[in-house]
């Protein structure tokens, strides 16, 4: 028995054919006949040749691109010439306001209307075109009368420039659909791409999952409306209701590898195929989410996390000093930590103006050399004549413009180590923690590390560590202000082992008091049962793990959030940055407190658009979603310093907005694929 949750591919041609068709009008049949699949709905590539009046309809097994059809099938160009003028070409067909071809998508979709599905199209172009507002109307109503009137056909703008440029035109003249819109709402998404062969577990309620939590194991598929972001690790995860793929059990899902979506109308799927509590094969892909009933339980092997062995470089626990966060550079990290050592690194690069920023563009992306063009557009430099020097001093001067860095200190490992050794019933604690899991006695886990954090909380730091403390950020002894303590472990942000959301950080701290009960919040996070089981999962030793601490002023933001540069949901995606923001603190986003607005920003041609409203009942303003364009193009110069050897290795940055309208990056981690 089989649940395929959205469509498979359809109308692919058969290699050596060709069914492109010119001037006809499309009908339902002929749409499917050369129709793809992209995202779950079928599409067809369409070029209106203005010149000649007609349009062409795309077969798209024969022509995946536009360019290529209309350079080589129409102006009789050979491969060779074009991708020796290729941007020049683009801007031909994307920007010149009197262009002669237009290009576009037209999808499929269907919409439940008295209780029957019905079919309409969307025409949209790509992401990077620029026409305007009358070009966009002509677009419509060009292929508007060569459609089968039966089918309802709506524009979509591909960005926010298309819908600033539409909102002075009627919707009678042209009916629209925005993005989100469109996708913002759909019933079944992909979120991370993978399969499992597993038990499927549904729980309506959280009240259902903490009853049965204990029981979980890795062979379980977990299904619930929102992952809480303490679960165990699992086959694979659904999500009945929406959420970001930014959100902190999408990230543990992309760096367990394993299979995660939104299925909104499973339990109807349950219901039908009888699938609660059976074996099951999952498989989501960019394209495709499928649930299929196995007739049997299938003979499993553990997961191949069982062996995985992860090896931590030995702590550095000299007697470091606390230091302020611009006095670290990413090599403190055996130190102070990974998220401290990065923010130290992110202060060189503000103060910096050689650090270069520029390589993900410098490398070669097919059929072209090198994006630099594209990045001194993007950055402002009009001249062709730029040098590359002078292309790097101003990728370092945006960034430094565009954001700034929290200031705060840092405490090494060091203090923790102090702070343990101090009291005997620690090391007491220690020593039990360390001789369960040595003889791998899991039923007694939960206990000792609830016991040992206790301890941790309550146990009194030693007066020299305090006095480093206060002596090193002396304004949080007297101050009233408000503190954030955030964590900072060597076990964290490691390839096959992301942590997030695994270790605590406290915002809401105001003196020295408070100061001195969070730092020991921080660090029995390190022993929690659930970051102590995630560890022992794939060798971590306890013996090697130690918990820094980043104690910054509290900055008030009027936004927060969270940007990956990366598209999470298409990983062949160069082009975009996928940012999250809800008001206030970036952890809403990731917490799950919030459904975020969500945005797409292309870093190369430019341009924005929106992918979700979220909780929200309407987008930002076209001012702060230009600002966001800004931030997001940050991130990618970024990814360029901190992805060290592979460009393309992408980040993970929680920001926030002050209330006077500058950008913070609060964390800089990478993004966990």
């Amino acid at each position: 028995m089989s649940a395929h949750l959205t469509a498979g591919a359809s109308g692919a041609a058969e290699p050596g054919t060709d069914r492109t068709v010119v001037g006809e009008n499309l009908s339902l049949p002929l749409f499917r006949t050369l129709s793809g699949v992209l995202a779950g709905h079928p599409y067809l590539k369409v070029v209106v040749d203005r010149a000649e009046n007609t349009w062409h309809l795309l077969d798209t097994g024969a022509h995946p691109f536009h360019v290529d059809y209309v350079a080589t099938r129409v102006l009789g160009m050979d491969l060779a010439a074009l991708d020796a003028e290729l941007d020049a070409f683009n801007a031909s067909v994307y920007t010149d306001p009197e262009r002669r071809f237009l290009l576009g998508v037209l999808s499929l979709h269907t919409e439940r209307e008295e209780g029957r599905e019905r079919p309409f199209l969307v025409l949209e172009t790509t992401e990077a075109d620029t026409m305007h507002g009358e070009l966009l109307a002509y677009f419509y109503e060009f292929v508007r009368v060569r459609v089968d009137s039966r089918l309802p056909l709506l524009l979509k703008p591909a960005n926010h420039g298309q819908e600033e440029e539409l909102s002075a035109i009627s919707e009678q003249r042209v009916p629209r659909i925005l993005s989100h819109e469109l996708f913002g709402s759909r019933e079944r998404t992909p979120l991370n791409p993978g399969e499992a062969t597993g038990r499927l577990r549904f729980f309506r309620t959280a009240e259902e999952y903490t009853a049965a939590e204990a029981g979980l194991g890795w062979a379980d598929i977990v299904a619930m409306p929102c992952l809480p972001d303490d679960v165990p690790r699992v086959a694979g995860f659904i999500n009945t209701a929406p959420i970001t793929p930014l959100s902190h059990t999408n990230v543990l899902a992309s760096g367990w590898g394993i299979p995660n979506a939104i299925v909104q109308d499973l339990e109807q799927l349950v219901e039908k195929e009888g699938l609660d509590d059976t074996w099951v094969r999952y498989r989501v892909d960019e394209d495709d989410i499928s649930l299929r009933r196995l007739d049997h339980e299938p003979g499993l092997r553990a997961p191949a996390w069982h062996q995985q062995r992860i090896r931590l470089e030995p702590p550095l626990l000299e007697d470091a000093p606390v230091l302020s966060l611009h006095r670290l550079r990413r090599a403190d990290r055996d130190r102070y930590g990974t998220k401290a050592a990065n923010l130290g690194e992110l202060h060189h690069v503000l103060d910096s103006r050689t650090v270069d920023l520029t390589s993900f563009y410098g490398r070669p992306r097919p059929p072209r050399e090198d994006l630099f063009g594209h990045l001194a557009a993007r950055l402002g430099l009009t001249s062709t004549a730029y040098t590359a020097e002078q292309l790097r001093f101003r990728a370092a001067e945006f960034v430094a413009e565009a954001v700034g860095a929290p200031e705060g200190v840092a405490l090494p490992f060091a203090l923790q180590q102090r702070f343990l050794v101090s009291s005997p019933a620690l090391q007491q604690g220690i020593g039990k923690l360390k001789m369960a899991l040595e003889l791998d006695a899991t039923d007694v886990l939960d206990s000792l590390c609830l016991h040992l954090q206790h301890l941790i909380r309550h146990t009194p730091v030693p007066e020299a560590v305090t006095r480093q403390i206060d002596q090193a950020f002396p304004e949080a002894a007297a101050s009233r202000g408000r503190l954030v303590v955030r964590s900072s472990s060597n076990a964290e942000d490691l390839p096959g082992f992301s942590a997030a959301g695994v270790y605590d950080s406290v915002t809401t701290v105001h003196g020295t008091g408070e100061l001195l009960d969070a730092v020991r919040q921080v660090w029995a996070s390190l022993v929690s049962p659930r970051s102590v089981r995630l560890r022992h999962q794939v060798g971590i030793s306890l013996d090697d793990t130690y918990m820094g601490v980043i104690i910054q002023e509290y900055v008030p933001a009027t936004l927060g959030g969270v940007l990956v540069t990366c598209n999470p949901t298409r990983r062949d995606d160069f082009r975009n940055v996928y940012l999250n923001c809800s008001p206030g603190s970036p952890e809403q986003v990731v917490d799950g407190t919030v459904l975020p607005q969500q945005y797409l920003y292309n870093t190369v041609e430019g341009g924005g658009r929106t992918v979700a409203l979220g909780s929200w009942g309407q987008g930002l303003s076209a001012a702060v979603r230009a600002r966001l364009a800004d931030l997001s193009l940050t991130g990618r110069l970024l990814q360029s310093h901190f992805s060290e050897a592979d460009v393309d290795k992408p980040l993970d940055i929680e920001w926030l907005m002050t209330e006077r309208g500058d950008f913070r990056l609060v964390q800089i981690r990478p993004y966990a694929l």
